[in-house]
């Protein structure tokens, strides 16, 4: 098999400023070839919208030649000169959630199966790294592979997208959290506050001195029981607040929110990174309790300093529709925390490595080649589809990726039988953090590129696939069998992805498999 990457820069790079270059190390992603960090049918085309491309808005900035950054070039090749809207594109934000994976294997580990509609298979793939190129500088490379199904004529196409290792501790900025913790009487299960009173205590040993934190507590109201304070010289008083927390009363997340943005806008730091920490089982029941309402409070504020959210899940109950749609509107995303090690990986790595920004309002474009391709389907993004005639109108809203992360979008490809020659592009399109320039890279497919056997082939892939094919039978009404092309039953995926563990070597993976024999054990 060939692996092909095409990288076409569109426009002018702009090096980020030091404001937007933040914290510690890599994210969810990594160096080896599937490890941690939808629509279960598949069918004709898959595009959101068709039509020309839309003029560019008219206050996006110009490059030298006078030309807005990111527009076409002569001779440079748009993806509606290969794939007519609306049949042949597939366009959608870009999304680095993981808790639907983790919140399942939480509920298959306590015997039950997880409710089909808090299952979405992009969360699970992307809950694996990915041995993806990185860019030598801000932005992403683009990757674009697959193989061969069991079933004539399909494929699966991963399309995978990477930003640059995030840069030392001592090379970052500094950062401002708000931590917004729920102590309503649901968090006194174990589990829940109790290891998110650890965790934080951990990470503000593991914070810099010239970092600084906030602390806000909700249950029928909310309190700031710490305004944003410098870690150094502080630290005794912030773990004396973070141990003072005990649960109490019901569950307001709204006015949690509320005060919470307030609080951080009160201690917004310029130069810093500034970002809402919501940690929660997302169970409102008492004042606002849509996410709609909710994130409306605060819109005004997420616009104007640039504050995103951060949402951690906690809990055997769990609100994971309201919380996903939180960090959707929040400009931010989600993980589960569900035991001690989940939460050591979150709030001692992850956090501190998830909170600076490479990119904004990102965007993914695939132009399948309707001489090779007959039909197509995105695996997952649900709701994060976008028209395809706004994939270039920056003010559509996209997703924010911060550095060290891999975004995976896999598809189920049927190519015309025979066909040879070019079968996709997949272009990014992101707006720089701060200048908020937009930028393109792409990457192409041919179908000599396609490896004979999803399990045969590159071992991302072969991860991708096992995760994707897991979702998809978890959501299916038989939960046995997935609707994706050459899905096997969940006894043939569990032995699958047994042996992948053993070739791999990969902790997550064998978790992964085990997520499955659970998941078998109970259907």
């Amino acid at each position: 098999m060939r692996w092909h990457r095409t990288r076409r820069p569109v426009g002018i790079l702009v090096a980020l400023t030091a404001a937007s270059g933040l914290l510690l190390s890599g994210c969810s992603g990594g160096n080896d070839g599937g490890s941690k960090a939808g629509d279960s049918s598949y069918g004709r085309g898959g595009g959101g919208g068709g039509g020309a491309a839309p003029l560019p808005a008219p206050d996006r900035p110009r490059g030298p030649d006078g030309r807005y950054d990111g527009e076409r070039r002569e001779g440079e090749q748009d993806s509606r000169d290969i794939a007519p809207a609306p049949d042949y594109l597939s366009t959608f934000a870009l999304d680095v959630d993981t808790a639907s994976y983790g919140y399942a294997r939480r509920t298959l580990a306590e015997g039950r199966l997880p409710d089909p509609s808090t299952v979405r298979p992009e969360e699970f793939v992307n809950s694996f790294r990915q041995d993806y190129e990185r860019p030598g500088g801000d932005g992403f490379t683009v990757t674009v592979d697959g193989a061969r199904t069991e079933e004539e004529d399909w494929s699966l196409v991963r399309v995978g997208l990477a930003t640059r290792p995030a840069e030392p501790s001592g090379a970052r900025p500094p950062a401002a959290l708000t931590f917004v913790i729920d102590i309503s009487g649901s968090m006194a299960e174990p589990g829940r506050l109790d290891l998110a009173q650890e965790s934080l205590g951990t990470m503000t040993d593991r914070l810099r001195d010239d970092d600084s934190v906030a602390l806000v507590t909700f249950s029928d109201e909310a309190e700031t029981v710490l305004p944003m304070t410098r870690l150094g010289g502080n630290r005794g008083e912030i773990h004396d607040a973070v141990r003072s927390l005990e649960p109490t009363d019901s569950t307001n997340l709204g006015a949690g929110v509320k005060t919470g943005y307030e609080t951080a806008v009160e201690g917004l730091r310029r130069g810093a990174t500034n970002r809402v920490v919501l940690v929660s089982d997302a169970l409102a029941n008492t004042g606002e309790t849509d996410a709609d309402g909710i994130l409306e409070r605060i819109a005004d504020s997420r616009r104007e300093y640039g504050i995103t959210l951060f949402g951690v899940g906690v809990g055997s109950d769990y609100g994971d529709a309201l919380m996903e749609r939180l960090a959707d509107r929040g400009d931010g995303h989600t993980v589960y925390v569900s035991d001690e090690e989940d939460a050591r990986q979150v709030f001692s790595e992850q956090l501190p490595r998830n909170i600076e920004l490479t990119a904004r309002d990102a965007k993914a474009q695939v132009a399948f080649d309707p001489e090779t391709v007959a039909e197509f389907r995105l695996v997952g993004y649900d709701n994060r589809r976008v028209a395809d005639e706004d994939f270039r109108d920056d003010r559509v809203d996209g997703g924010e990726v911060g550095p060290g992360h891999t975004v995976t979008a896999l598809y189920a490809v049927r190519t015309r039988p025979g066909a040879e020659g070019h079968l996709a592009t997949a272009t990014v399109r992101w707006l720089d953090p701060d200048s908020r320039t937009p930028h393109e890279e792409a990457g192409d497919l041919e179908t000599d590129g396609l490896a004979g056997s999803v399990w045969r082939g590159r071992r991302g892939l072969a991860v991708t696939a096992t995760a994707a094919y897991f979702a998809d039978a978890l959501r299916s009404p038989d939960r046995r069998h997935g609707a994706l092309p050459g899905a096997p039953g969940l006894g043939e995926l569990s032995e699958r992805a047994g042996s992948l563990a053993e070739r791999t070597e990969d902790e997550d993976v064998r978790e992964l498999a085990e997520a499955i024999r659970a998941a078998d054990r109970l259907d």
